[in-house]
Parts: C-alpha cells; structure tokens; sequence
C-alpha cells in the first residue's frame, strides 16, 4: 500500500489561534481554562472551560456566510486555512484527487439547543432556514471542501472523542488504497453552551473546580474531579508520500500505524481490553519500531486516567519498559471530536522540536497512575516515533503512530 505523509499543519484552541503560538503556550505549560463567557453561567454548577476568546469568525469567511455556519465549522475553517497554507500547493494540484475527512464529536450544539428554544417558544416558523445545514457534523467538510475546491472523497467522523482520530485513519486509508492523492483532515468542535454544559455536568463528568479553573483539569493527578469542556480545531494535510517529495514537500510525519477497537462494554464506562486492542492493532502496523512518547486521551476523570495507565503498561510489558506519556487537557481542556486531531499536531510538533510536552497540574501522584507523566515542565527528547490515544463514549478507540522521516 501507499505510503502516507504529512506536509501541513494548522490548529486553534484556548491558548492561540495558529499552531506555533498554541504549541508554544503549552511547551511553557500556560493553561486556557478560564470562566466561562459564551453563556450565563449563573445557574450552572460547571462553570468553566478552555473557551477561546476574541475568535472573530469574519476573519475567515464573509460576513454575509457566517450565521450559515455554527462556531465548531468557523473554527475548523480557520485550522484548515492555515493547514493548506502550511502545505504550500501550487496551483497544478488535481482537486479531484484531493479530499476531505472531517471529524466532530457533537456538531452544531449551540445552534441546536438555540432553535430548539425559538421553536417551543416562538414557533416553529420562525426555525432558521441555516439551522440544520449550519448543525451537521459532515458540514464542516461541506463548507471547507467548497472553500478549497476539493472535490474527492468528502467522509465524516462521528465518533465522539475518538472523532478526531478515526478522521486521520480514515483519510489515511483513502489514500493508502488510491482513492485519493491528497486528503484535508479536519476536527473540530464548540459545544461550550447550557445544554453541553449541562449534559455533561449531570453525568457528573465535568470539574467543578470553579474557584481555580487554571489547576481544574488535572490529568493522572490523584485529586482529579473529571475533565474541563474545552474547543478548538486542528487540520492536518495528508499525501501520498511519492507526490510529496515530486513537489518538494516539507515533510512533517509519516503515518505508519493506526489502530481502532470497540469495547463492546459500557456507554461511558471504559475498559483496559479496548484501548489495549486498539494501541496493539497500531503498534502491530507500524511494525518493529520503538514509541519515543505518547500523547495520552488523559482527560482527568477518575476512570480514564486509570485505566489508560494500566493499558500501556499491559502493552509495554510494565511500567519499567513505558515510554514518557503525557496529556494536554490539563491546558486547553477536552475538545471531544477536536481532541484526537489537535493532540496529533501537537504530537508531531513535539517532535519536530524534540520536545516532551508537560502534563501541568500534575501534584499529587496516583498509585493507580505511576508511569512518567512529564510533570509541569517540558522536557527535552529526542523523538522518532510518536502515537496519540484517543477514547471515545460508546467505547470507540482510535490511536495513531507518526514517524519522523
């Protein structure tokens, strides 16, 4: 099969809005959580989340465009602009072989749960004629494919907070097969409103820290108390690796493993065995390699956090035989379907600087969570070999492994 590389990069989430200043908050473990601004908090017992703030959606699309499109597509937009722009195509590019794979775990919630108020009550007349095509979760590859004229594969990943991840295999596989030369993957998400809020805190899933939103999302902490809602967006340009070096590419990565499970468990609940299954499948694919780092889904809740651990120790062979692990929801929080795209990025930036980035708030130590978690500081590396976790509800897995070429 084709080799798969990666030859752009953009992203934006709490701590900046293009992925040089977003990566370099997080090697200088800033944090983006902050008190929520999007909607009245007043009765709402969650509080805060990695909200990004100042993002002005008519920077990228015109005015007259932007009530058709929800903030997780204004925000994606924004990634893939600077992903294409990354990538530096000419304008020889056949757009017929060029794709699309985007991800998003909820989609258009705020718009939802607004025109869902205006029917009950002003009436459903008075619904939005944008809502539902502003509200997909595919139309955010439907806008940005018709922004950038792509016209091959267009797939959608719908997979909660493995959404993000299964896009890059996806799109990963389309090329690999030849279905496509170039494929545009993009995840994103914005569900920091009442019902995401709301829904997310009666699971009782949600930090409550509202006093100290900077220290709330703690992952692998022993006083973790569940994870921050964050969003953002992060776009990655893919190609086949022989029609990259022809145009003289810059190469970030190749893909050369990924794998996916289901736990066929519990809704909520995980298990060791699917994330175990799915880190092996890649581990299996990428063949005799040695994993430098892992960028963990290390969301801050009790049960994840837990329960990754003992899936990497059981796939290393125990904790001495581990690489360094670490997460970066401790700083912009969860971004659900965003979260697999935005941590790849960041994954391959880390080693494209040889940089280990920290787990902050890291203060406590867990005896259930006892390998090395880079704590609080970034750490210099040497990396070849990366792979990025991503659980999903309903227990969907997705992992990834870039290599440095």
């Amino acid at each position: 099969m084709k080799r798969v590389v990666v030859t752009g990069l953009g992203m934006i989430n709490s701590l900046g809005e293009d992925k040089e200043t977003s990566f370099s908050a997080i090697l200088n473990g800033k944090c983006g959580i902050k008190t929520i601004k999007l909607f009245d908090i007043s009765k709402f017992s969650v509080k805060i989340a990695g909200e990004i703030v100042g993002f002005d959606p008519k920077g990228v699309m015109d005015a007259k465009e932007v009530k058709k499109a929800d903030r997780f597509i204004q925000l994606g937009i924004k990634a893939a602009k600077e992903a294409m722009v990354d990538a530096n195509f000419n304008n020889e590019i056949d757009k017929e072989r060029f794709g699309v794979s985007s991800a998003s775990g909820i989609g258009g919630l705020p718009n939802i749960e607004k025109n869902s108020i205006i029917c009950e009550t002003r009436g459903p007349r008075r619904i939005s004629p944008f809502f539902i095509p502003s509200s997909l979760a595919n139309m955010l590859g439907g806008f940005i494919s018709i922004e950038h004229g792509l016209k091959g594969p267009n797939l959608s990943s719908v997979t909660a907070c493995a959404a993000g991840t299964h896009a890059i295999s996806e799109a990963t596989k389309t090329i690999m097969l030849g279905g496509a030369d170039q494929m545009l993957v993009i995840g994103a998400e914005s569900a920091i409103c009442g019902a995401g809020i709301g829904g997310f805190a009666s699971m009782k899933a949600l930090s409550t820290n509202n006093d100290n939103p900077q220290e709330a999302s703690r992952p692998f902490d022993a006083n973790r108390d569940g994870f921050v809602m964050g969003e953002g967006a992060g776009a990655l340009v893919l190609e086949e690796y022989n029609s990259a070096k022809a145009r003289g590419a810059k190469i970030y990565a190749e893909i050369i493993g990924f794998g996916e499970s289901g736990d066929a468990n519990h809704i909520t609940t995980p298990i060791v065995d699917g994330p175990l299954r799915a880190m092996r499948a890649a581990l299996n694919m990428a063949g005799d390699v040695k994993i430098d780092y892992i960028n963990a889904h290390g969301t801050s809740t009790p049960a994840n956090d837990k329960n990754e651990t003992s899936a990497i120790k059981e796939l290393f062979g125990g904790k001495e035989n581990c690489p360094p692990v670490s997460s970066i929801k401790g700083q912009i929080g969860h971004c659900l379907g965003a979260a697999g795209t935005i941590e790849a990025i960041v994954s391959i930036m880390a080693m494209r600087d040889s940089k280990l980035p920290p787990t902050i708030n890291y203060i406590t130590p867990d005896e259930n969570c006892d390998l090395d978690y880079v704590p609080n500081r970034a750490r210099d590396a040497e990396l070849n070999v990366v792979m990025s976790n991503s659980f999903g509800f309903g227990g969907t897995n997705g992992v990834v492994i870039f290599k440095k070429v």
